[in-house]
């Protein structure tokens, strides 16, 4: 211990003797007494330069937060795009619109095929389970497709909805019983352990006013049941949904948003869009 503290001492007198305004900018005595004494003296000299460098990365950080976008992902790995949203919020217009602008390829939901959905809006306690199970295996079977395949697909609805939105919701009403949920739920943590989440998320956001107005437009006949109650439940669990999940997500406000009929809307949504996977230039 008396040899480390002789030592910089010595060090010291060099810069004594050098008071001149360019030794002390370039400070050569200090790079000298630097080494030697890196164990004992380099400490707050590493202190005072850290805190600026750590300071540069959240200001950054909180710049990215306040565009609300995440860094671009390479273009030759995006194979996944998917669009959620209540029934009636337009998911199928926007993904055929998306696809046909950026040539991806399209997946749309299994509706006509669906051999439980005529009745189900007959009698939805005796018909929930085995529908929810028809979309878990039916949405499963798309995703296997889409991380084998080589083309970039846009899914209209996620497999993810189906459990946290669908499932829940038919559970808290009384029309799905406490042992189909649980057996629902377990059959869908498996599976979404196999399964990666979409490169993008866009949900389209609509109040319950707009979703009715939609549906009606469409005019299918299984729908014409849907009572607005059970939209406007489905809305609560989409925005609980929405508030916790982890990933890369566009919100797109339908209310505000007609993108189906304006032509300026819809440029606005693949501005975004393309901003979200690409990078704003």
């Amino acid at each position: 211990m008396a040899k480390t503290t002789k030592k910089p001492a010595k060090a010291a007198k060099p810069a004594a003797k050098a008071p001149a305004k360019k030794p002390v900018k370039k400070s050569a005595p200090v790079k000298q007494a630097a080494k030697p004494a890196a164990k004992a003296t380099a400490k707050p000299v590493a202190k005072a330069k850290e805190p600026v460098k750590k300071a540069a990365a959240p200001a950054k950080a909180e710049q990215q937060n306040q565009h609300k976008l995440s860094p671009p992902v390479p273009k030759g790995q995006i194979k996944h795009i998917a669009v959620a949203g209540n029934i009636g919020a337009g998911k199928s217009t926007l993904t055929s619109l998306l696809a046909r602008h950026f040539g991806w390829t399209p997946n749309y939901e299994d509706v006509e095929n669906n051999p439980y959905l005529n009745d189900f809006y007959e009698d939805m306690p005796r018909w929930s389970f085995n529908l929810q199970v028809f979309f878990l295996n039916s949405r499963f079977r798309q995703i296997i497709d889409i991380q084998k395949g080589a083309d970039v697909i846009i899914q209209d609805r996620t497999i993810h909805e189906d459990a946290c939105i669908f499932a829940p919701n038919l559970h808290t009403m009384g029309l799905m019983s406490t042992r189909d949920f649980e057996n629902y739920t377990r059959l869908y943590e498996t599976i979404s352990s196999l399964i990666r989440p979409p490169d993008l998320l866009v949900y389209l956001k609509a109040s319950v006013p707009t979703l009715v107005n939609q549906i009606q437009k469409r005019g299918r006949e299984y729908e014409d049941n849907l009572r607005l109650d059970y939209l406007k439940r489905l809305n609560e669990f989409y925005e609980k949904w929405i508030a916790t999940y982890d990933g890369r997500l566009l919100v797109i406000d339908v209310d505000q948003t007609n993108f189906a009929e304006d032509p300026d809307a819809l440029a606005e949504v693949v501005q975004r869009v393309s901003a979200e996977l690409y990078g704003l230039f």
